[in-house]
């Protein structure tokens, strides 16, 4: 089961540097664009392909988020982890839009994951 995360939980977790993955569920352009701090790129439609490198940890927490509650990404992905054994999936329902309306940071560019 997914359980929701919100923003004051997440920005607590990166400020105390917590061990847990985030990951945006938008497409590469949008992640490029603006992207939470630490954040790697898993679109939604290519968790499959794309977790088992990115995530080796399946004990690992992973948050997923995208760009706002209206956006089903997250969601899916998240689900999807869950269905591939991640066993503590969140999902930041929120997204990216509220992480930018609060005046919190972004990153920007792309993240290189070696294999």
């Amino acid at each position: 089961m997914v359980t929701q995360i919100t923003r004051d939980e997440l920005r607590a977790k990166l400020d105390r540097g917590d061990d847990f993955a985030i990951v945006e569920a938008l497409p590469p352009m949008y992640y490029e664009d603006a992207h939470l701090p630490r954040a790697l790129n898993m679109p939604h439609d290519r968790v499959n392909e794309l977790a088992p490198a990115l995530l080796p940890d399946r004990s690992q927490e992973i948050i997923v988020y995208c760009a706002n509650s209206p956006c089903r990404n997250s969601g899916i992905a998240a689900r999807r982890l869950t269905e591939l054994g991640y066993e503590n999936v969140r999902d930041y329902d929120a997204g990216k839009q509220d992480w930018i309306e609060a005046g919190l940071p972004t990153e920007s560019g792309v993240t290189v994951v070696e294999h």
